[in-house]
């Protein structure tokens, strides 16, 4: 037995994808990422292939692949292909492929701290064909959880009578959706870790999402598109999710986690969606077809820890503020003699006007420190968080953050406080506040004369960055 037959013997029936790799190094040179993104192996197999294969083969400017005196030796290694239906049906639209494509080239970079992997054009418009197939687009209302992807682009293209809606953390997608989409595609401001907006809570017919890939975040996401079901034993949850085959244990956490919530496995389409990075799970993830179960409803409702992703700050590895810096932050709080008080992360829900408030942003991937500013009412906060903080970083993006809550707040932006790595933003409640402001968590068709009808039923917690300085006093 050859090394290559070791390793394809140590794959089992499971062994298609690296036949599939020994057919591309036939076929000429490659670069491993292509190799793993064709081919859906994980990069460890991909690597075990080549090193079995190193005598025969050559590299050049474009890659690795298997020298030609060599090549017949692999013959025997071929497997039939096995057309999939709906890779045919993704082709017959080389139309609207080639405008995905354009609009996901055109997508703000994705974000490590948020675990962004792109998902590729075929991808997203099999999931918008997919959907379309299976379900009843034009009387449904779908919402995505997340769409760095654009799928919900690719929806509309396919079924434009269905009603989308998008919510998201990331302010950058939120403004290209609107932008792209010319507002067909609703969008919704949100972290899911502190709860999900009363607008879209109980509304939708169907939930998809791609959520981070860890057992806490798969298992936060589900329990959010539970909540955002209309009823949730008729509606269903779509949810990408990827583990390297090297690692089932990895599947079984999650998986578990998602039955502890209720969810029947309705489905489970294997190597649906396709990546451009992910390379340790193959450069693919399956599609969970997922079917609420009475006991969802109970168990949707859930805090979420703040850990959900496989990278950054917010890791589930990401060890916690050294107390001396939370110290600091309290005391720069109460200076005057002011009651202090230190909350959690969150503006969800509106609580009690404070004296003097401390909170902890270190975290922050971006969008907390204004949803913060917006949906907290002290005469003081007091705010720490990264020195690199994007409202921070220069002139323009202080200047914008601040003519934001000048109606409410006065901000003191101290750099480099209490260390070199650390800021402290100061806010204290000016004369005479805003009353929209100070109302955060109020309907907008209550709080504003002439709310645009998109964003009636939002409160200003809720409103896409890019949309609050039409609706904010001047």
């Amino acid at each position: 037995m050859t090394a290559l037959d070791d390793v394809l013997a140590a794959h089992g029936a499971a062994v298609r994808p690296l036949y599939q790799v020994l057919a591309l190094l036939r076929g000429g040179s490659h670069e491993l990422a292509d190799l793993i993104r064709l081919t859906g192996a994980p990069r460890r197999s991909v690597e075990d292939v080549l090193a079995a294969l190193a005598e025969d083969l050559e590299r050049s400017p474009s890659g690795v692949g298997i020298a030609p005196h060599a090549r017949d030796a692999y013959e025997t290694y071929a497997l039939p292909e096995l057309p999939d239906p709906l890779d045919a049906a993704v082709a017959a639209r080389p139309e609207l492929l080639t405008e995905l494509a354009e609009r996901i080239a055109a997508v703000p970079p994705p974000l490590a701290a948020l675990d962004h992997v792109q998902a590729t054009p075929e991808t997203v418009l099999r999931r918008a064909l997919w959907l379309n197939a299976r379900y009843d687009l034009r009387r449904s209302e779908v919402l995505f959880l997340g769409d760095h992807d654009l799928t919900s682009l690719a929806v509309r293209a396919v079924c434009p009578q269905a009603r989308l809606t998008v919510v998201d953390l990331d302010e950058r997608v939120l403004s290209y959706l609107d932008e792209t989409s010319a507002r067909e595609v609703r969008t919704v401001h949100t972290d899911l870790r502190v709860g999900l907006p009363p607008a879209v809570t109980g509304k939708a017919d169907l939930v998809f999402s791609d959520p981070p890939y860890t057992p806490e975040g798969m298992g936060l996401f589900a329990a959010r598109a539970v909540q955002a079901l209309r009823e949730p034993t008729i509606g269903r949850i779509l949810l990408a999710y990827g583990y390297s085959p090297r690692h089932p244990a990895l599947g079984a956490q999650v998986q578990r986690a998602l039955a502890t919530l209720g969810l029947t496995f309705e489905a489970i389409l294997p190597d649906f969606n396709r990546y451009t990075g992910a390379q340790a799970i193959g450069a693919k993830a399956d599609l969970y077809v997922c079917q609420p179960t009475a006991k969802a409803k109970k168990s949707g409702v859930r805090k979420g820890s703040s850990a959900i992703y496989t990278h950054g700050p917010q890791s589930v590895e990401a060890t916690g503020t050294k107390p001396a810096l939370v110290r600091a932050v309290r005391e720069i709080a109460s200076e005057g003699g002011l009651a202090l008080e230190t909350r959690p992360v969150g503006w969800a829900t509106s609580g009690p006007e404070g004296d003097a408030i401390a909170m902890d942003l270190t975290a922050d991937p971006g969008p907390w420190l204004l949803r913060t500013l917006l949906g907290t009412n002290a005469r003081r906060l007091a705010l720490l968080l990264p020195n690199n903080h994007p409202d921070l970083t220069d002139a323009a993006a202080q200047a914008a953050l601040t003519a934001l809550v000048s109606p409410k707040y006065r901000l003191s932006l101290l750099r480099s406080t209490p260390d070199n790595r650390h800021a402290v933003v100061v806010a204290d409640l000016t004369d005479h506040p805003s009353d929209l402001l100070t109302r955060a968590h109020a309907r907008l068709a209550n709080a504003v004369l002439d709310a645009p009808p998109d964003l009636a039923d939002l409160r200003l917690v809720d409103v896409p960055r890019h949309r609050l300085a039409a609706l904010l006093p001047g």
